[in-house]
């Protein structure tokens, strides 16, 4: 129930927000509560990928993304979240998701979300997912070029594309167990 006062919230807020470029960085500002918390009374691993969700949302709904998926009929689908946790956030404590488009390959978007406190990241989560519609897979450099930029993606930093392929030969692991 947290997670959509939180999306509610930010909605009410979107008229009053500016259009962004993609590859800009959206900052969203929370602050931790109670359901936030595990039984070490620190933000649980898990809520960072459900609050990624809301930096997400904003970020879909400030570059025009949204308006991309609407003309295609598209949904987003999350393939892949990994997460590395630097520092932990406690009861309270205000925070800011920066969220930013790092890139994408022939199925796949990469985005980042980085928890911020006092101008120091604690915590990362990277996404990569894709739009499906009616007739498939939306392909990212097609959604790219919808967006105003070029159809190839920027470079991929090595350990990006590294994990992208760790996450391929482990859906294809899962594949062969399954036959």
């Amino acid at each position: 129930m947290n997670l959509w006062f939180r999306l509610l919230l930010m909605l009410l807020r979107r008229p009053w927000r500016d259009s962004v470029a993609p590859f800009a960085t959206t900052v969203v500002r929370m602050r931790v509560w109670p359901l936030d918390l595990d039984l070490n009374r620190h933000v649980t691993n898990g809520r960072y990928f459900t609050l990624s969700d809301v930096g997400r949302m904003d970020y879909v709904l400030r570059t025009g993304a949204f308006r991309v998926a609407l003309r295609h009929r598209a949904l987003p689908i999350v393939g892949d979240v990994w997460g590395k946790f630097r520092r932990e956030l406690r009861l309270f404590e205000t925070f800011e998701i920066h969220t930013r488009m790092l890139g994408w390959d022939h199925k796949w978007s990469f985005v980042e979300h980085r928890f911020v406190k006092d101008g120091r990241v604690v915590g990362v989560v990277i996404m990569r997912g894709l739009f499906r519609g009616r007739k498939g897979n939306v392909p990212p450099g097609e959604f790219a070029v919808e967006l105003g930029l070029a159809q190839q993606s920027p470079a991929l930093p090595d350990w990006l594309a590294n994990w992208s392929a760790s996450c391929d030969r482990l859906s294809g692991q899962l594949r062969a167990e399954e036959q």
